[in-house]
């Protein structure tokens, strides 16, 4: 099966001396649709390192253009010429969307795209295309003539050709280098030179079948195929579309919708489609990046609150202590006496609410600079400015918010709390101080402990 991977290029360069030699119609035509189904057999046989769907449908997309080829060779020699040439018509545009598929399965082997990253790859793509239609294509413009139909399909396949290679080029460009990827775009390339190639020389009336030009579709083919076997990116490490890249891609495509405003008679009317398509996936792309940024800090909240007082929570403020060692002040970690009756006794319903209110009273009772957060369970944890007088004014202030009776669902409920205080020297252990303190208090039912 591996000699499959050399016969597409060994038949390419019978049929270049052949061609050379020989300089026949029948020969280059043979060779000429041999070949694609030799790099279709190629890619087929490859070893399966790709997305399972990858092969086959670049496969298909060669498949589609043989069939083009073969239908527009027959219609050289039959009377059905007209019926033939357009099946080979929709058989070669058929190629597009199924190599669109495929060439960028192969290069994203086994990654899932977030959304974000399809439509940056869109915006890229459109935005070169538009790029492409406005300045490859205005010099043939002036050779088409009043026939509706021909223009279209003269015009459609160097539109096409743009937009599988921008988007090539943008999925390349988002994944990260690899073997792979270069080779593809490489192929894409040289396919597109030939289409423009074709279409020149066909509207300059000088296109000659059997000409060198038709032999880069070939080379294309081989060269795709080729990537095929070679190992793909590895995607332990994730990359993505250059925000730089997408910028300058919505930049073009606004700076030609302005020059086509100021100068209809200088640019192509069809540029209109690919820049207003990458200027409606800029907006889309906004407001998909918006909504992310709100989901993530709402995360970010959600990750640093309690969820039954919505106070910080223990993460919230060992991050604070972190950032708290050169300012003034301390930090008070409180126990509460008394809560596992309340469990035990009432339930954990009531406990909750127990606990809602006595969040509430603490906050009631410290000053706006104070932190306030729920640790866990019955502990609390405040890092508040201030010399350790006020601290310990607060304190006391604190158990006095627990001196009368919580009501809660028709029970009376009384707790304490003890409190043990750590003044801020810069030192890293401040929350093991507080910690020590805090037991120390319980312990000998001190109430205020401060170390």
């Amino acid at each position: 099966m591996r000699k499959l991977r050399f016969l597409a290029p060994v038949m390419f360069v019978v049929a270049l001396l052949v061609h050379q030699i020989l300089n026949s119609a029948w020969s280059d035509l043979f060779l000429f649709n041999v070949i694609p189904i030799l790099c279709l057999a190629s890619i087929l046989v490859a070893p399966g390192r790709t997305n399972k769907w990858a092969q086959p449908l670049t496969a298909l997309a060669i498949g589609s253009w043989s069939l083009g080829s073969l239908a527009a060779t027959a219609s050289s020699y039959t009377q059905l010429s007209a019926l033939l040439g357009n099946i080979s018509d929709v058989l070669y545009l058929l190629f597009y969307p199924l190599a669109l598929l495929g060439l960028q399965l192969l290069i994203s082997i086994q990654q899932r795209l977030t959304i974000l990253e399809v439509v940056d790859a869109a915006i890229v793509g459109l935005g070169l295309s538009t790029l492409g239609a406005a300045f490859a294509l205005q010099p043939v413009m002036p050779h088409f003539d009043g026939d509706l139909n021909q223009s279209f399909l003269a015009i459609i396949y160097p539109v096409a050709d743009l937009v599988l290679l921008c988007f090539i080029v943008a999925t390349v460009v988002m994944q990260g280098f690899s073997i792979r990827g270069l080779l593809l775009t490489i192929g894409i390339c040289i396919y597109a030179a030939t289409d423009f190639l074709f279409l020149w020389q066909n509207l300059n009336m000088n296109y000659v079948f059997g000409s060198l030009v038709d032999y880069g579709w070939l080379l294309a083919f081989i060269v795709i195929a080729e990537s095929v076997w070679q190992p793909g990116i590895d995607h332990s490490v994730k990359t993505g579309v250059s925000p730089i890249l997408i910028t300058i891609s919505v930049f073009l495509s606004a700076t030609l919708l302005a020059l086509l405003a100021i100068a209809p008679d200088n640019f192509p009317h069809f540029i209109l489609i690919p820049a207003i398509g990458t200027l409606a996936l800029a907006f889309v792309r906004m407001s998909i990046a918006l909504s992310q940024a709100r989901n993530i800090g709402q995360e970010r909240v959600l990750a640093r609150t309690d969820d039954l007082t919505t106070l910080p929570n223990r993460r919230r403020l060992i991050a604070e202590i972190q950032s708290y060692a050169t300012r003034r002040g301390s930090l008070l970690l409180l126990d509460l006496d008394g809560f596992k009756p309340v469990n035990d006794t009432y339930g954990h319903e009531v406990g909750d609410k127990v606990l809602q209110q006595v969040a509430q009273r603490f906050s009631r009772a410290l000053p706006n600079n104070a932190l306030l957060a729920r640790l866990g369970g019955d502990e609390f944890g405040i890092l508040v400015d201030g010399s350790q007088e006020s601290v310990m004014e607060i304190a006391l202030a604190l158990r006095g918010t627990l001196s009368y009776p919580f009501l809660v669902d028709g029970y009376e409920v009384s707790i304490g709390v003890s409190i043990g205080i750590a003044d801020n020297d810069g030192a890293a252990d401040l929350l093991q101080r507080a910690d020590n303190a805090m037991y120390a208090a319980k312990r000998q039912a001190l109430g205020v402990c401060q170390l």
